[in-house]
């Protein structure tokens, strides 16, 4: 492995992840467009790995945005007690955390949460787009029974269009969720999907590892073998 290259693209894979929370997280919709675009130009000249090789870390993908999703989570200050007894000053995430995975290419992500929190509960939504109307439906939804009280992680790799994600955080809502506890986690985001997702609810806080106006196509199947 070429370790200089791959840090490389691992810290042009943070700066995208830093770009997006910065703005998205106060809601703003209107001035990242400038900014998403100048992105996509200087990512698309200054790497020169390519898409092919970059879908292949996959994995490291989602640590980076799932460590960066946790980031974001509340938490406390703690004293904890090493293996040897010595005692040190850290910090310990509040109670009411947990994921959800649009399924089925959501579930991709399910493995990097639970490798950051061994114990976070999960729950899945399935949403599906009509081939002619492209409107999205909710054909399955399981949360945990207070999701309404909790910060959720909404998993969904390929960000296009927006309109699942649009429809997940309806359904959401409709539990008592509020979007400002919305954090969702995604590998590629399109600047359109994005910017729909942000009109529609301008709380929620969007995190990405990269950002193009062109998305990879059939992620859950290439992931889980089954293309």
């Amino acid at each position: 492995m070429d370790v200089t290259r791959d840090s490389a693209c691992r810290a042009r894979a943070r700066y995208a992840t830093e770009l997006v929370i910065g703005r998205y997280k106060r809601g703003v919709s209107e001035s990242i467009h400038s900014e998403m675009d100048d992105f996509e130009e200087r990512q698309s000249s200054s790497c020169s790995c390519t898409r092919t090789r970059s879908a292949n870390r996959n994995p490291q993908r989602i640590r980076l945005v799932v460590e960066e999703g946790l980031n974001q989570l509340p938490y406390s200050e703690c004293t904890v007690i090493t293996p040897t007894g010595h005692k040190y000053e850290g910090v310990k995430f509040e109670k009411g955390n947990c994921g959800v995975s649009i399924m089925r290419s959501g579930e991709a992500m399910e493995q990097g949460l639970r490798d950051c929190c061994r114990s976070i509960r999960i729950g899945k939504i399935l949403i599906q787009s009509d081939e002619e109307t492209q409107k999205a439906k909710v054909f399955y939804a399981k949360f945990p029974p207070d999701i309404s009280r909790r910060k959720v992680l909404l998993m969904y790799p390929i960000l296009s269009t927006g309109n699942t994600v649009i429809e997940a955080v309806r359904v959401l809502k409709e539990h008592g969720l509020q979007a400002k506890h919305i954090l969702l986690l995604s590998l590629f985001s399109t600047p359109h999907g994005a910017r729909s997702i942000v009109k529609e609810f301008p709380d929620i806080t969007i995190l990405t590892t990269e950002v193009h106006a062109v998305a990879p196509t059939h992620f859950g199947q290439r992931y889980f073998g089954t293309d």
